[in-house]
């Protein structure tokens, strides 16, 4: 499966457009990696708990959408954008969405 952001796949023929997919996580962020943030948060630095919650997030969304276009006989996604919201009373959830054509290509 290709995935790309860009509107075309260079040297290949777009043959048949199949539609828009998704794909969604909404991952919780637990009460130690959000106290390990706001400590980054006063002293300076990354917080790798939420780095890697992210990196986790991301790829499952991408797996996911890949997943649905798959289902409707894509080989390729293309002009595949990725969102990231924060959820929740706490904003302690992490919402990603990964949005693409499916189409598919020669």
């Amino acid at each position: 499966m290709l995935i790309t952001t860009t509107p075309i796949i260079q040297d290949r023929t777009i043959k048949e457009y199949k539609g828009t997919v998704f794909g969604e996580v909404i991952a919780g962020i637990n009460f130690l990696k959000d106290m390990g943030a706001g400590l980054r948060n006063i002293f300076g630095g990354r917080s790798q708990g939420y780095e890697e919650e992210l990196i986790k997030a991301r790829a499952e969304a991408l797996e996911e959408m890949k997943r649905r276009a798959e289902a409707i006989g894509a080989n390729a996604i293309i002009g595949v954008d990725l969102d990231y919201n924060v959820l929740g009373a706490g904003n302690n959830m992490l919402l990603v969405t990964a949005t693409g054509t499916a189409v598919v290509v020669e």
